[in-house]
């Protein structure tokens, strides 16, 4: 005796539908369908995950200083998040890739969405707000994982790129400081090296000027002491040196030590724990960098 099994319950749909509606109109209303599913999954927002979080009304410009944040991957932070990490910080925006400004949950870079984490930015804007509670901070990330300094300077895409958007970001806020890791790309090239300082400072001058930002601050930081024991770096002492330089040569500027800064299993990344850390070192030169701004000449004069 054979047993025949109901037909599942789409199929015994479709069969409905086809007993009314001719054929062709049948194929559109699957397609339909099927695209209804499909549009119905979390769309992916800046950072690569389920949807940003809906754009935030932003404060007054004088109470929304604003902070670019370039170089590469461990500006972009590769640190472990955990679900906890997905909770903003309070008084911390970050600017999308659509242009939006919404919550600093982590992770704040969009550059590498399957493999972005905290960063130093995640230490720093906290800090910041924490030190300024009158205030709502914004973060403008920018940074893209495995790029050389060429890339940054004027001329590069990634110049531009970021002119861009700090300009965009401009419109709701006041620029008050640049934030720089990056030059582990650079370490195996002796000729990027041997200029990578005065290249620096270039990019510095001429980032300030296309912004009209005057000798707004800006912070950079070694890379990590443990790439100078690594043979595929083989010239990351002579790199953190030209920051060490550029930190006590361009005006309005400091260099923050990685003394202590651990990496991941892969040799390379800042853990999570050492790249907060490292942003707060950050945010501790920033905020030295602005009170030496803001206080009087020797004249006396404002």
């Amino acid at each position: 005796m054979t047993v025949r099994r109901p037909a599942p319950r789409c199929q015994t749909a479709r069969m409905a539908i086809q007993s009314v509606v001719p054929g062709g109109l049948l194929l559109l209303l699957l397609l339909g369908f099927t695209g209804a599913a499909i549009s119905s999954e979390p769309a992916a927002g800046a950072g690569g995950s389920p949807a940003e979080a809906e754009a935030t009304a932003v404060p007054e410009r004088e109470k929304f200083p604003l902070y670019l944040l370039i170089g590469q991957s461990n500006m972009a932070g590769r640190g472990k998040m955990t679900e906890g990490d997905r909770k903003a910080p309070a008084r911390v925006l970050k600017f999308t890739k659509q242009g939006t400004w919404v919550p600093a949950a982590d992770p704040l870079h969009f550059d590498k969405p399957r493999v972005a984490g905290v960063g130093p930015g995640s230490g720093f804007g906290p800090a910041m707000a924490a030190a300024s509670p009158q205030v709502t901070i914004g973060l403008i990330p920018c940074a893209v994982g495995g790029t050389p300094l060429n890339r940054w300077e004027k001329g590069g895409d990634l110049y531009a790129a970021a002119l861009r958007r700090a300009k965009a970001g401009m419109e709701s806020g006041q620029l008050k400081g640049i934030l720089w890791h990056q030059g582990e790309s650079d370490t195996r090239n002796p000729e990027s090296v041997a200029t990578y300082g005065e290249r620096l400072a270039g990019m510095v001058r001429d980032l300030r000027e296309d912004l009209g930002a005057g000798e707004v601050p800006f912070v950079c930081g070694e890379l990590g002491h443990f790439l100078e024991q690594s043979d595929r770096y083989p010239h990351a002492a002579a790199v953190n040196a030209a920051l060490r330089e550029a930190g006590r040569s361009i005006p309005q500027a400091s260099c923050v030590s990685a003394e202590g800064i651990r990496a991941k299993s892969d040799g390379v990344h800042f853990d999570a724990a050492s790249a907060r850390l490292f942003g707060q070192r950050y945010a501790r030169a920033m905020l030295a960098l602005q009170k030496k701004a803001a206080a009087p000449t020797e004249d006396g004069a404002d």
